[in-house]
């Protein structure tokens, strides 16, 4: 188990390191301090070839001016804010608008957004396990956002090829808070194929309705009879050209969140069988949202792999989007003294 450290680039007079995470069976995460970004996950397919399973640039200036979020950490609040506003104990908060009319992933500009900032950074190595700790202090009305939020985030590997990503925050001021990772995935290695042959089977009776912007109506449906029922496995292929309304609403595949009907027990599996990869996810919290890269567009360069539709999935495990708006979802309100943790396993397999 081992840890490397290079300069990776300069933001802003501020260092961007690199730290290559690597275990005693050759799997290798490398990430960066910007962002939190994972800009590569190395492990076998069935034959022993090792090679890149996250989407991802070669550059820092290429992750800070064309990025769609690239493995990147997501917050305040993953997802879309309806209206880029809300209230907390009768105070309404206005937040930046960088999704039409709406607020997504925090916003984007300054120290605002989580996937825009540089983070401090700690390593440590040990037998079974390296990880490194990333840290940030998002002040009182970043983004419109209450509250002094101390945020940890974690990335831990260890020697049964599972990336742990483990979320911790505090506030001094009632606030919302709900984290994940944006990393895309793709199976095939090193982007040789799209995912449309990527096979998810995912533990999840009910999936979120979408509206107008992709906001949640706070309906729930479910999935039975319908393109979003994986609970016996299914390849993204067999959804994406469907008709159904929800499919169309968001570009031709999906962008949805799905509730999970049982937790750290593989609730999360994709496969790519050409390659045998295996990724299992598990996680304790409520929900998933897939995404399938409907909105990808078609000209960015990752390491000489032109960009398009149906390049990557996204597996973004967190609560409700737009959970602010809707009473009956899980909250996302963090209290001042409380303590917000939660923690997702990716483990690689082959099969």
């Amino acid at each position: 188990m081992k840890i490397t450290e290079q300069l990776y680039g300069k933001l802003e007079g501020e260092t961007v390191t690199s730290f290559l995470l690597k275990n005693d069976n050759g799997m290798e995460v490398t990430c960066i301090n910007y962002g939190c970004i994972i800009t590569e996950i190395n492990v076998p397919d069935k034959s022993g070839t090792v090679e890149n399973v996250v989407l991802g640039f070669d550059s820092l200036d290429e992750y800070i001016t064309s990025s769609p979020f690239f493995g990147s950490a997501v917050g305040r609040v993953a997802g879309r804010i309806a209206g880029a506003q809300f209230e907390l104990d009768g105070n309404t908060y206005h937040l930046l608008k960088n999704d039409g009319e709406n607020n997504l992933h925090g916003g984007d500009n300054g120290n605002a957004g989580f996937d825009k900032v540089v983070w401090k950074a700690s390593t440590e190595e040990g037998p079974e396990e390296v990880k490194v700790t990333f840290t940030h202090e998002s002040p009182d009305g970043a983004a419109g956002f209450p509250g002094n939020l101390k945020v940890k985030i974690t990335y831990s590997l260890n020697n049964k090829n599972e990336l742990v990503i483990s979320y911790y925050a505090t506030t001094d001021k009632k606030t919302l808070v709900n984290l994940t990772n944006h990393s895309y995935f793709n199976l095939s290695g090193n982007v040789k194929n799209d995912i449309l042959s990527h096979e998810l089977t995912l533990k999840s009776d009910q999936f979120v309705q979408l509206g107008d912007g992709a906001i949640p109506t706070g309906k729930l449906l479910d999935v039975a009879n319908t393109p979003f029922d994986f609970r016996e496995g299914k390849q993204f292929k067999d959804g994406v050209d469907s008709e159904h309304p929800q499919i169309t609403l968001v570009g031709g595949g999906y962008d949805h969140p799905f509730i999970l009907s049982e937790n750290h027990n593989e609730e999360i599996c994709l496969v790519d069988n050409e390659s045998g990869r295996k990724l299992i996810v598990e996680t304790d919290e409520p929900a998933v949202v897939l995404y399938t890269s409907n909105w990808m567009s078609d000209d960015l360069n990752m390491r000489g792999v032109t960009s398009k539709k149906h390049i990557g999935v996204c597996l973004e495990t967190q609560h409700h989007p737009d959970a602010v708006h809707h009473e009956h979802f899980p909250t996302i309100v963090l209290n001042k003294d409380e303590e917000y943790r939660t923690e997702t396993v990716f483990r690689f397999l082959v099969e």
